[in-house]
């Protein structure tokens, strides 16, 4: 009976040594991260990489993020597809490469809104996702944990500044399709459409006089070696999203969903629009002054701003609005009067 009784007891504790063991190295869950932009890309440095930290530090490291810089796992106008899929598990998405899919969505892209910085925008942006369920619709593909725009472009030149709508005129601006294209017509200048990479010859060999950008893309193509002079203009910005596979999304504890979104929604739109936008105008001057180099930054007046709103704004909104109701969207003056609402926030 002794000896069955000892048995027992190693037996038993055997048996909980291996359950703490297992407790002690139980797997944590991966999950695989699209990502367009290398890794040392500023974005890639201060948005993506710091956020997939802020994931497993909320989850206690349950859940981490591997993610695949450079089009490694899919390529950007791939992502949303992919996501949906299953190729990848979460993607950085921009839409931009979809016209069409989330027309109510691209009220943000709107030329003269009330939004100057990417944190503004992308907090903005989120609030309007929670707010219309028909632009939660466009993004039903797939769990969306938050979303987040740019700043609104900078106008870079090379040969003068712009200060003015008749400094504008006649003068060859790349600016992508749609409406940053009308807005460019209504304003007096000329539109041409050249693929990013190839903008800093094209200026530097003056095809172009300039073209509309963000800070990131300032810094990511090393436009100020060529551009001079920014002016801070009432140009469009552009949105993204970052999304996750819904039945990846749906095998995840409640416990962890709350945990990934507490680092997400509101809070990681405004976190991801700063980081990846705003902030990178610190990283252009540095570059700038290490280089040797100075450039003009000059910011339209408020008279001058409501001028280029008038002309070319306001009439771009109303033209959204009467496309969007043409298509069945009785309520896209709604939007864009919540964006202005919020927007002046």
């Amino acid at each position: 009976m002794r000896i069955r009784g000892v048995f027992i007891v190693l037996v038993t504790a055997g048996f909980l040594v291996m359950g703490v063991t297992a407790v002690g190295t139980a797997k944590s869950i991966t999950l695989r991260f699209a990502y367009q932009n290398p890794k040392t890309s500023w974005g890639g440095m201060n948005a993506m990489d710091p956020w997939a930290r802020q994931v497993e530090k909320a989850t206690n490291g349950k859940v981490k993020i591997q993610v695949f810089y450079a089009q490694t796992l899919t390529k950007g106008k791939n992502t949303w597809n992919a996501v949906k899929s299953g190729i990848a598990d979460m993607g950085w998405c921009f839409h931009g490469y979809w016209p069409g899919m989330t027309p109510l969505t691209d009220v943000v892209s709107l030329p003269g809104l009330p939004i100057r910085t990417a944190e503004q925008g992308s907090s903005v942006l989120w609030q309007l996702y929670e707010k219309h369920p028909s632009i939660r619709k466009e993004f039903a593909d797939n769990k969306i944990l938050l979303l987040y725009t740019s700043d609104p472009y900078n106008l870079i030149t090379t040969k003068k500044p712009v200060k003015a709508l008749e400094d504008l005129k006649g003068m060859k601006i790349r600016m992508t399709g749609g409406p940053p294209t009308e807005m460019l017509k209504l304003l007096g200048g000329t539109p041409v459409l050249i693929p990013m990479p190839e903008n800093y010859i094209a200026m530097q060999k003056r095809v172009i006089d300039g073209m509309g950008a963000p800070w990131e893309a300032i810094h990511a193509f090393r436009l100020y070696e060529v551009a001079n002079y920014y002016t801070d203009t009432p140009f469009p910005a552009v949105y993204f999203s970052i999304a996750i596979n819904k039945r990846k999304w749906n095998k995840l504890s409640e416990d962890i969903q709350e945990a990934i979104m507490s680092v997400s929604g509101l809070e990681g739109s405004k976190f991801w629009g700063r980081n990846c936008f705003d902030s990178a105008k610190d990283g252009v001057m540095e570059r700038v002054k290490s280089a040797g180099k100075s450039i003009e930054v000059y910011s339209l007046s408020n008279e001058e701003r409501q001028r280029w709103l008038n002309q070319a704004g306001k009439p771009l909104w109303s033209k959204w609005v009467k496309t969007m109701e043409a298509e069945g969207n009785s309520n896209a003056q709604e939007i864009l009067d919540s964006v202005l609402e919020l927007g002046k926030q």
